[in-house]
């Protein structure tokens, strides 16, 4: 018998607000008038039909989805309920988490549907490359949760966290639920 965490995806109802998973890595928002928009580059088509499906799903929300240099785009639709969201989120021109930020499971997830890629025994949760001033922000509320990551570079695959060893592997897999149909078993990480 699985015990629910707390923290964990499933443990309330999904808000907007999780979709701010998405800017813990490679997502970005743009504001414009009243009304923001969060989206995310993806190069795979089961990324785009995950986090397609876990907006209509988990909040009721048609996603935009478009062509990018690589890949394809997937964000919100403009709403105004993220205007707030986008100005917490960028100290002038520079994305950063705002202070006493926190990661729960149905951010993780939305993280994960973006960014998490499985490489044997760890699973790596891709950083914006530019966003380097946010980055041990994001490693702090990764590791309140229970699920520390050792940040590396570009050399090594990265900028990333990887999370390594099966405690820290399984307490992820708990806090973001089981894998969604459509993503590969590979992709998701594996207690």
């Amino acid at each position: 018998m699985s015990q629910l965490s707390l923290f964990g995806a499933m443990a309330r109802e999904p808000a907007l607000a999780d979709v701010e998973g998405l800017l813990a890595g490679n997502g970005q928002v743009v504001r414009r008038a009243d009304a923001a928009r969060i989206s995310v580059v993806v190069a795979e088509d089961w990324r785009v039909r995950a986090l397609v499906d876990e907006m209509r799903s988990a909040l009721g929300l048609e996603a935009e989805v478009g062509p990018a240099e690589v890949g394809m785009t997937v964000g919100t639709p403009w709403l105004g309920e993220l205007r707030a969201t986008a100005d917490a989120w960028f100290r002038g021109a520079v994305k950063c988490p705002p202070a006493g930020w926190v990661l729960d499971g149905s951010r993780l997830r939305w993280w994960c549907l973006s960014a998490g890629r499985s490489a044997g025994d760890m699973y790596s949760l891709a950083l914006g490359a530019n966003d380097e001033h946010g980055w041990l922000a994001v490693g702090s509320a990764l590791s309140a949760v229970g699920v520390p990551g050792v940040l590396v570079g570009p050399r090594a695959d990265g900028p990333a966290y990887r999370i390594v060893g099966r405690r820290r592997l399984a307490r992820l897999v708990e806090l973001i639920g089981d894998r969604p149909d459509g993503v590969p078993t590979e992709a998701w990480p594996q207690a």
